[in-house]
């Protein structure tokens, strides 16, 4: 968590603290603080209680400038519990350029020695990914596209890179005995292609057309090199390609959650929610600071954007953007946080509250409103004090709890809130507040808790539409690649002139049982099908060659994606 503990206002010194009833373990700490070691023991004093003499809180950061750079051996020190001080400098300037961005190193390293292994007169290597299985029975495919002009278009291979890959292999591979062996890096074979193709990639990619929702255990693409030098390439890109699991992951659960979505408000009376394209803001996403890092925020906010339209993951925006075309793919609305509600404190909340209702006089708005309690916030302040206010205003205020128990914090908000702006009923019977007032819940959000949360709301006689969900790391983060069981394996090749059909098949785990052949993706009848061992048929392969020699053949626009994921909804 991260939050405001201090504020200067008016210039007094003010300290903050959040301290909701519905959950004390979320009261944060409150005042300036100093983070301080006695022995073995570490404490953080509050309120401007502490020593500064003794806090082991460094400033490394100030004004632009970085303060402190520590080398990795003293991180390492520090880790052994050893003690190291910090490096201090004046750096105004940071790293420029993309240091990740060597095609030459984007992969496992074990795969730099792989050349060495193929049989003897192989020419061919071709391999495809799938979802073998997981969590969801169907797959919406979304991310190639990204990854491919990121980092596989155009003249990726060069002498600088090759050198700089070098560098590291040399001392990446060495041991301490045996030294380093300078066969294990393929540098005759990358400086081949950068002679005879210019620095491009030569591999063929086939893929199913991104936004396309099919059963899992289905071929999603192929890859192949059209180099019989380069045969070792195809495995080794599979590293960079097979991070095609997340965005695809995302988007797969993303489209189950808008399915639970719309049976609801079907199911509660309000079906012209959907057909005004009001469900497209019922998932918002919340989930930036949730992830692992920029580009994760990047790839996983656009693939939920493929199925809704909310989102304050900014990153999102500017992936589809820049690699989809899509000039706004997402829309957000003027929201609180805790800190722009606790720094009035608690005796000022009410006028906190009013201020959101005055700085943002018509559309919609959100407002944080359990920093202490919930309940005296829906009553006293939304339902009596500002009532007026809300109910004359052109637009629609959103009350966000943000603590307590599922789906009873829920439940218990939207009856207060009807106690005071009342209801009418939908076509279903359920009970629906006025449009001047909704609820969004952003805490615990999931796709089990978010249809759990649903199903009470309908029990106890609620409308779906009452209803937004914001949802974080649940939906960008609390995933993994076997969460439908993404692999990347290799099902053909031709060695010696002749093609071999090429299978992966443990004793251990017949569920990781590959497919075999050349592949075709087929779909008759709307049912899909991978047929395999080159048995298919090419005319009625649904798979399009999208990559070829560094050459993006295909580029889909965001629109298109979105419009194929929603075949079947």
């Amino acid at each position: 968590a991260f939050k405001c503990s201090y504020a200067r206002i008016g210039g007094q010194n003010v300290d903050v603290v959040k301290d909701p009833i519905t959950d004390p373990g979320k009261k944060s700490k409150k005042g300036r603080l100093t983070l301080e070691k006695n022995g073995s023991t570490w404490t953080t004093v509050v309120e401007g209680r502490g020593n500064p003499g003794n806090d082991q809180l460094v400033e490394v950061f100030r004004d632009g400038v970085l303060l402190v750079d520590d080398s990795f051996a003293k991180i390492r020190a520090r880790a052994d519990e050893k003690e190291e001080p910090v490096t201090k400098v004046q750096k105004t300037v940071g790293i420029t350029g993309d240091v990740f961005n060597n095609i030459v190193m984007l992969t496992d390293s074990y795969k730099v020695t792989h050349h060495l292994q193929y049989p003897p007169g192989t020419i061919k290597v071709y391999s495809y990914f799938e979802c073998r299985g997981g969590q969801f029975e169907t797959v919406c495919f979304f991310g190639l596209q990204y990854f491919l002009k990121k980092y596989m278009v155009g003249s990726v291979v060069t002498p600088a890179k090759l050198n700089e890959a070098e560098e590291h292999f040399k001392i990446h591979f060495s041991n301490p005995v045996h030294g380093y062996d300078p066969k294990l890096f393929n540098r005759a074979s990358w400086e081949y292609i950068i002679a005879n193709h210019g620095g491009k990639l030569p591999i063929e990619i086939k893929a199913v057309p991104e936004g396309t929702a099919l059963p899992y255990k289905n071929c999603l693409f192929t890859m192949e090199n059209t180099d019989d030098n380069c045969y070792w390439l195809t495995n080794y890109l599979e590293t960079l390609l097979v991070q095609i699991w997340y965005p695809t992951t995302v988007c797969t659960q993303s489209r189950e959650q808008k399915k639970i979505i719309m049976k609801f408000l079907k199911d509660t009376g309000t079906p012209q929610v959907i057909e005004g394209g009001g469900h497209l803001f019922k998932l918002h996403d919340f989930g930036f600071r949730g992830v692992s890092s920029v580009e994760s925020a990047a790839t996983g906010g656009a693939a939920h954007l493929v199925n809704f339209l909310g989102t304050d993951t900014m990153a999102a925006l500017m992936c589809a953007k820049e690699y989809y075309g899509e000039a706004a793919a997402g829309f957000s609305i003027p929201a609180s946080e805790h800190s722009t509600m606790t720094s009035w404190g608690r005796e000022g909340e009410l006028d906190a509250m009013r201020n959101m209702l005055e700085q943002y006089p018509k559309g919609l708005v959100a407002c944080v409103s359990d920093s202490y309690d919930i309940f005296k916030a829906c009553e006293q302040y939304w339902g009596t004090d500002l009532k007026d206010t809300i109910m004359s205003r052109d637009g629609t205020l959103v009350v966000r709890p943000d603590s307590g128990e599922l789906p009873k914090i829920v439940l218990d908000v939207l009856t207060k809130l009807e106690g005071k702006f009342g209801s009418e009923k939908t076509s279903t019977g359920h009970k629906k507040l006025p449009p001047c007032i909704r609820v969004i819940q952003g805490d615990g959000i999931d796709i089990k808790s978010l249809e759990m949360i649903l199903n009470a709301m309908k029990a106890a006689g609620w409308a779906a539409d009452n209803l937004a969900f914001g949802s974080g790391g649940a939906l960008l983060q609390k995933l993994h690649r076997d969460t439908q069981k993404c692999a990347f394996k290799c099902s053909y090749a031709v060695v010696n002139g002749q093609g071999v059909d090429v299978v992966k098949d443990p004793i251990t785990d017949p569920g990781k049982k590959s497919k075999k052949g050349r592949l075709t993706l087929e779909c008759e009848g709307g049912v899909w099908t991978t047929v395999t061992e080159g048995k298919g048929a090419a005319s009625k392969d649904k798979m399009q060659t999208v990559f070829r020699n560094g050459e993006l053949l295909i580029e889909d626009k965001f629109a298109a994606i979105r419009e194929r994921s929603n075949v079947g909804l």
